[in-house]
């Protein structure tokens, strides 16, 4: 494989690219703030009303923030003497679609795409952004060709693109996860899945002893003191052997931000160290029945009676309720206020259940839910009659604080879903090549036609994007930064992607992807949770509206 570049001014090309795309997503976001933030501050009833516009607003930031990092990754490497063929490719690859579809229109869904013109902006911007020369280079057909067989080729000499960490401690992390996942967990996976079995105590064990459930406490509360972007790390290699052991750490991710961030000095040595330590496993336990993500309207309530609160209510979609021992519980402790305002949060411990008595505590009685994917850990529908917690168990010691806190672990949960989006997406991907490599038709392997590839070529393109999308919000938040829309940006697309590379790679199996027995049948229903939890697609997409139209214009 030459090192030349596919295209001699490539990355020349990519920034003239990405100059052109900010100017046009600055044009939309000035054009859709006069029409829904003409006082700076967008306006709920027109945000609405726009909505489709709003979040097509949302869906081009990620993709110019994509190919920014995308460049930025790029040029890193080449500084380093690291640019290969595969970088190359995707770097080109990656430019020529989005860079085509900013202009003809983002895939928002599959059902639902936006359009510059949807956005009011300004046919002199459109036609100004389409006659950009570095557009046309990037996607003039022979280039484009050359580079989906060149990625081709390197994706089956087991290529798939430096990852640009810079950092010897976090490869070799990322080695030792990515060894542990395919002796421990890839071997076992498919009859965990078509069983519907909880993923076995033994294991859940060894991920505690390498300090999975500890990744980011801090080592003065018995963690490994490490930042979000070795998370992510981590996240991603589970993920990528299957779904629910990547997702094990998530609930005890947010339940330490929360106390870290939230808690009492007392309740930081209670809690902190036996989380991070595994002891204690920990759910989540926000979502209502009628609520979804509008936690706002949450109705389980805490009655405060002496030295306990007594709860009431019920809950949804708990994952590894049964099995865990700490819930953290968002309960509502004023009945005059109607929304968030009246939220708190619990630290309730609870006896681990088991599969013949999954929820012996008293007050408390639940019901499996069963479902397409995303197994190892089982859903459930919790109800409490008069279940008590202690009144010291109150997150930091105030009630009406409970919505405020869970706000505060939204970056990391995103970033760290995101993550578990790259590995399904990746396993996705290697699952496609493998089989395209060794399904022969018409006496050659079905890698060799174009359109398989080209598929190929594309979820290695996508999924590497998506993956510096989100170290570069992991980035933010270890420097302290804000990152809410950068946090968003990365779920919204590294899920979409999981779902696309999981569909694609079921499509180059043909009849026998859609077979239980083959590993894609699964990874396909694991992909399609990863749009919906932690914040729905069009959640995620509201946020960051709302954060783009609220800057100064």
């Amino acid at each position: 494989m030459p090192d030349a570049p596919i295209l001699p001014t490539l990355l020349a090309d990519c920034a003239a690219l990405l100059g052109a795309a900010e100017r046009l997503h600055e044009a939309s976001r000035h054009a859709l703030a006069a029409l829904i933030a003409a006082g700076g501050k967008p306006d709920a009833a027109r945000l609405e009303t726009h909505q489709y516009a709003a979040h097509g607003l949302s869906w081009q930031a990620t993709y110019v923030e994509a190919l920014r990092q995308t460049l930025a990754w790029a040029r890193a490497l080449e500084a380093a003497g690291a640019l290969g063929a595969a970088e190359r490719a995707i770097l080109h690859l990656g430019f020529a679609e989005y860079g085509a579809q900013l202009a003809g229109g983002i895939t928002m869904s599959q059902s639902e795409v936006i359009r510059p013109a949807e956005m009011d902006v300004p046919e002199a911007e459109i036609t100004r952004y389409a006659a950009e020369p570095a557009l046309a280079a990037l996607a003039a057909r022979p280039a484009l060709e050359a580079a989906r067989r060149a990625l081709a080729t390197e994706l089956d000499e087991g290529r798939f693109g430096a990852l640009g960490l810079d950092d010897d401690v976090l490869e070799a992390m990322r080695e030792q996860f990515l060894r542990f996942a395919a002796a421990e967990v890839v071997p076992h996976a498919q009859g965990w899945h078509a069983r519907d079995a909880l993923i076995p105590l033994p294991l859940v064990e060894k991920l505690a002893e390498m300090g999975v459930f500890g990744l980011t406490v801090p080592e003065e509360f018995g963690g490994l003191g490490l930042g979000k972007v070795a998370m992510c790390l981590v996240s991603e290699a589970l993920s990528g052997a299957y779904l629910g052991i990547g997702s094990l750490g998530t609930r005890s991710e947010i339940a330490a931000e929360l106390i870290r961030l939230g808690g009492t000095a007392q309740q930081k040595a209670d809690w902190l160290e036996r989380i991070a330590t595994g002891e204690i496993l920990p759910t989540a336990v926000f979502t209502e029945p009628n609520t979804g993500s509008d936690l706002g309207s949450l109705r389980t309530r805490a009655v405060r009676e002496g030295d306990v609160y007594k709860v009431y209510g019920a809950k949804t979609w708990i994952t590894h309720g049964a099995r865990s021992d700490l819930m953290t519980l968002l309960v509502r402790t004023d009945p005059e206020a109607a929304d968030y305002r009246g939220l708190s949060m619990l630290l309730a411990l609870k006896p681990r259940g088991t599969e013949a008595d999954p929820f012996p505590a008293p007050g408390m009685t639940g019901t499996e839910i069963p479902v397409l994917g995303y197994r190892g850990m089982k859903e459930y529908e919790i109800s409490f009659d008069g279940f008590e917690v202690p009144a010291g168990n109150l997150l930091g010691g105030v009630e009406g604080q409970g919505f405020k806190q869970l706000m505060e672990t939204f970056e990391s949960a995103r970033i760290q879903t995101a993550a578990r989006a790259l590995g399904v997406a990746q396993n996705a991907l290697e699952l496609g090549l493998r089989y395209a490599r060794e399904r022969a038709q018409f006496g050659k392997a079905i890698l060799g036609f174009p359109r398989v590839h080209a598929k190929l070529a594309m979820m290695a393109t996508e999924t590497m994007m998506a993956r510096q999308l989100s170290y570069f919000a992991a980035r933010q938040k270890d420097a302290g930064r804000r990152c809410d829309m950068e946090a968003g940006m990365a779920k919204l697309l590294a899920a979409r992607i999981a779902f696309a590379n999981a569909d694609g790679a079921l499509q180059i199996h043909g009849g026998n992807g859609y077979a239980l027995e083959y590993p894609i049948s699964r990874v396909l229903c694991d992909a399609r949770i990863l749009s919906i939890f932690e914040g729905a697609a069009e959640i995620q997409a509201q946020v960051i509206a709302r954060g783009l139209l609220g800057r100064a214009n």
